[in-house]
């Protein structure tokens, strides 16, 4: 497994007022909806990113669920990083769930399986994880992408906890444990999906009243009649359609982007793809797009 890299206070402190002097992703008006800005935007509505789209699109690289967590192998984040930094693409979208953090699971309690989970060192594997693949980043001059991160369920899982053992508060908080911004994140809020270059992309896309994920890519057409890309689900599945303009719509669901295997699977269910995938030439909705498996990475960059 890699070593992690370590980043001083003197250097997230940098990082955090580069992150603030930067004018990123500006939410746009919208039209008809009492000028609605960050943090007051109805969950559920897509918040456009005012991200210029040049002439021939953009290029969006997407992580997806990571699952980061104490004793798996996380040397897959430095390849990822590497190859990040040869394409250079200008976005970055992580997907959410870049950390597993086992112990706060509602699933196993009392059971010899859960015995030994720690949040600290569920935190720890979350930061290791991000200085394996921001470092690699970092190192290369001249490109500055756009970093999107969209919280997932895993991470709201602090927000949860919190919520049902009110004296925590003060004591665990998605922001001061996790400080995304430091490592050059804008973060979205769980469920809060975001616009791309016409684009949608959230951890899952809920549907009904109970708000349970779409599991199928041909089902998100179906119910949001634009093109998503979507994590949570693991292995990749991928749908297409048109638009009553003659443009295409196509929608994604990859997310497994890690090396380890879990116990509650079947050997079967394990097998599944894991790997990222690039979009390119994204404008008004429509994207090429490519699959990069994890087994390709670690043969480039491993």
């Amino acid at each position: 497994m890699a070593r992690p890299v370590r980043f001083t206070e003197a250097q997230l402190k940098q990082r955090k007022a580069e992150y603030d002097s930067r004018r990123w992703a500006n939410i746009r008006e919208a039209k008809g909806s009492n000028n609605l800005i960050p943090g007051n935007v109805p969950m559920g509505v897509v918040q456009p990113l005012d991200i210029k789209v040049p002439k021939d699109g953009l290029r969006i690289a997407v992580i997806p669920d990571v699952q980061a967590m104490p004793n798996v192998p996380l040397d897959h984040l430095t390849w990822c990083g590497k190859y990040l930094a040869r394409i250079q693409p200008d976005v970055v979208v992580c997907i959410g769930d870049f950390g597993d953090f086992p112990s706060l699971s509602h699933f196993e309690r009392g059971t010899l399986q859960f015995e030994g989970r720690r949040y600290m060192k569920d935190l720890g594997a979350f930061h290791q994880a991000m200085q394996l693949l921001r470092e690699p980043m970092e190192k290369t001059r001249g490109w500055n992408p756009k970093l999107e991160f969209t919280l997932g369920n895993h991470e709201d899982h602090i927000r949860r906890a919190v919520n049902e053992d009110p004296k925590l508060e003060g004591l665990m908080a998605i922001d001061a444990d996790l400080r995304l911004p430091e490592y050059g994140w804008r973060v979205h809020q769980f469920l809060q999906p975001v616009s791309i270059g016409g684009v949608a992309f959230s951890h899952y896309f809920p549907s009904g009243v109970m708000g349970k994920p779409i599991t199928s890519a041909r089902a998100i057409l179906t119910k949001l009649h634009m093109s998503a890309v979507a994590g949570h689900q693991q292995g990749k599945d991928i749908a297409f359609s048109r638009r009553a303009d003659g443009g295409s719509m196509a929608a994604i669901i990859t997310g497994s982007f890690y090396q380890h295997s879990y116990d509650y699977l079947s050997p079967f269910t394990n097998a599944h793809w894991r790997g990222m995938v690039v979009l390119h030439e994204v404008k008004d909705g429509q994207f090429d797009e490519m699959f990069v498996s994890m087994n390709y990475l670690k043969r480039k960059f491993g």
